[in-house]
């Protein structure tokens, strides 16, 4: 087991051009002019990013070819970034309770309800894949599941900011890292029968990492949700929701352990089987949609 704290996430210290910028144009021409046209300027902006934004534009290529298991070419690198500001826009949608503009399944349900039944709340480990926003909404509408969001403290702040330009209701249900209270309200969530997700694929930049193999090579992932998973004593499920194009989304859970009887001796073990069989399934969804991993940077560089 390898463990080392970076000396700074790759990801915090590269400008993140993306998420607030695009969400805040995109709302305004989604709510002014409708889903189909602002789709249509999704191609100008993916384009725009394609051509101009080269350092995530070779990180992108690095990864596809990992994914496509062959060279990626330009088209590739597009339909990349295409899906991602897809997801993006449909926040909008999926926030407001447009769920009749989406045509969404879910895969592996039963066994989050069966552990759900045995005690309340059950924590959700996803990755920047896909779109975790569909799950919400979808829990939030159709299936009478509450789901809470732990995230980084300054992403909360951004993301939250643009929410509320949304929904202000579904910055409620986002718990900000970093905090002495962070555990805290994690606990009370999952003790009310709260769906609790994290994002298990980047780090703080003083953030403990294991390496384990991703996409044919290791690579460092962070010790903390796991850490966090294990203090919390709850089952822990893979989740992903995966964009396949168009209106279509798939959600997939799939358990990856249960802490809730962990012997405290066994803990360290325990947390790192299950962050090895995470890394596994992690490649597996990306071999299996491979535009939908959205870290646009060097996943693999040693810091």
């Amino acid at each position: 087991m390898n463990r080392e704290k970076p000396a700074g996430a790759d990801w915090m210290r590269q400008q993140e051009r993306s998420n607030l910028a695009i969400l805040k144009l995109m709302v305004w021409i989604s709510l002014t002019l409708g889903r189909r046209i602002g789709r249509i300027v999704l191609y100008g902006i993916a384009a725009y990013y394609v051509l101009f934004a080269a350092k995530a534009r070779r990180a992108s290529r690095a990864y596809l070819q990992r994914a496509l298991d062959r060279w990626a070419e330009w088209g590739d690198g597009f339909r990349h970034v295409f899906s991602f500001a897809s997801t993006i826009h449909d926040r909008i949608y999926l926030l407001n309770d447009r769920f009749d503009l989406f045509d969404i399944e879910v895969i592996g349900a039963e066994a989050l309800h069966a552990a759900l039944a045995r005690q309340p709340g059950a924590l959700l480990i996803g990755a920047h894949l896909g779109s975790f926003e569909v799950l919400r909404a979808v829990g939030r509408g159709r299936a009478g599941l509450k789901v809470a969001m732990l995230m980084y403290e300054e992403n909360a702040r951004k993301i939250n900011r643009t929410l509320e330009a949304i929904n202000p209701a579904a910055t409620e249900d986002i718990i900000p890292l970093g905090r002495l209270e962070s555990m805290l309200e994690a606990r009370d969530k999952l003790e009310q029968g709260y769906l609790v997700g994290m994002l298990a694929d980047r780090s703080l930049g003083d953030d403990a990492t294991v390496d384990c193999e991703f996409l044919g090579k290791m690579a460092p992932f962070p010790v903390g949700p796991w850490r966090m998973a294990a203090m919390l004593r709850r089952p822990v499920f893979f989740m992903t929701g995966l964009y396949l194009g168009g209106n279509r989304y798939q959600i997939h859970f799939e358990p990856l352990a249960d802490f809730s009887e962990t012997p405290r001796a066994e803990r360290e073990a325990a947390m790192l089987a299950a962050q090895r069989r995470y890394a596994e399934r992690l490649t597996h969804f990306c071999r299996l949609a491979p535009y939908n991993w959205f870290n646009f940077f060097d996943f693999w560089q040693k810091k």
